[in-house]
């Protein structure tokens, strides 16, 4: 019997390497054909490949992992990644729609191979009616959301540690982890960056460099280097932080 195959679509080559050894360990067979790093791509390598299954992150560039599933739904059994709030996880609980939440793993994981593994060979759901119920509610503006993240949770030895947002100064990615800086202390929260920055209020917390978030009114000043670049100067901390070239837009009078 041929074993099953699978496509990863995140934008995120960390959450890719994570999925994937996570299925590693929960469904050995299933062979992973594929990764993509944003939707259309996720779209064309599913039409090289034709895996059975192709789990989406919510939010990518080019295309959304929802308006992806729009354009696959009917060739492939679909899963959505999502780091959503309570309410949209409810959107998927009373559809058709799998999904997996960031980080992925646990008994979620198990239980969604399980019943993958039992879908194998059928023809995929028509689940056409739920895209586009998901989409109108993915496709919300921002400024209606009134959840954005206020608190983050650190483990710190033995203890729980409450930071609120509006102590933060900036929040880095440190390889599997993502510091969080403060002005008297830091600490690693295993939340990655992109996730942070979708659970963040845009208007407070501005993505300066790939690996980099930084609180807009923490921002003393802003200076070019020798080497042109411009860098950020936080109030009451040492460090400067580079913006790269692709958000210098956001100091536009510079």
């Amino acid at each position: 019997m041929t074993a099953p195959t699978a496509l990863i679509a995140d934008d995120e080559e960390g959450m890719r390497q994570q999925l994937r050894s996570r299925l590693q360990e929960a469904w050995p067979a299933l062979n992973i054909v594929a990764e993509a790093e944003n939707g259309i791509e996720a779209v064309a390598l599913a039409g090289k490949h034709q895996p059975d299954i192709v789990f989406l992150d919510i939010r990518m560039p080019g295309l959304s992992g929802i308006e992806a599933a729009r354009m696959l739904f009917n060739r492939c059994h679909l899963v959505f990644v999502t780091a959503y709030d309570q309410y949209a996880i409810e959107a998927f609980e009373q559809g058709a729609l799998d999904y997996l939440l960031k980080p992925v793993g646990g008994e979620r994981l198990k239980t969604t191979c399980a019943r993958l593994q039992s879908l194998i060979g059928q023809q995929p759901s028509n689940i056409e009616r739920q895209l586009s119920q998901l989409l109108s509610h993915h496709s919300k503006p921002a400024a209606a959301r009134t959840d954005y993240l206020r608190w983050i949770q650190a483990v710190v030895g033995a203890n729980l540690r409450m930071i609120s947002t509006r102590e933060v100064l900036f929040f880095q990615a440190d390889e599997k982890y993502t510091r969080v800086q403060t002005e008297q202390s830091e600490v690693l929260i295993r939340k990655t960056l992109k996730e942070l920055a979708d659970e963040l209020d845009p208007d407070e917390f501005w993505r300066i460099h790939r690996s980099t978030l930084v609180r807009v009114d923490a921002i003393e000043e802003v200076t070019r280097d020798l080497r042109g670049r411009q860098m950020v100067r936080i109030r009451n901390h040492p460090q400067l932080l580079e913006v790269s070239r692709g958000h210098t837009h956001l100091f536009q009078q510079m």
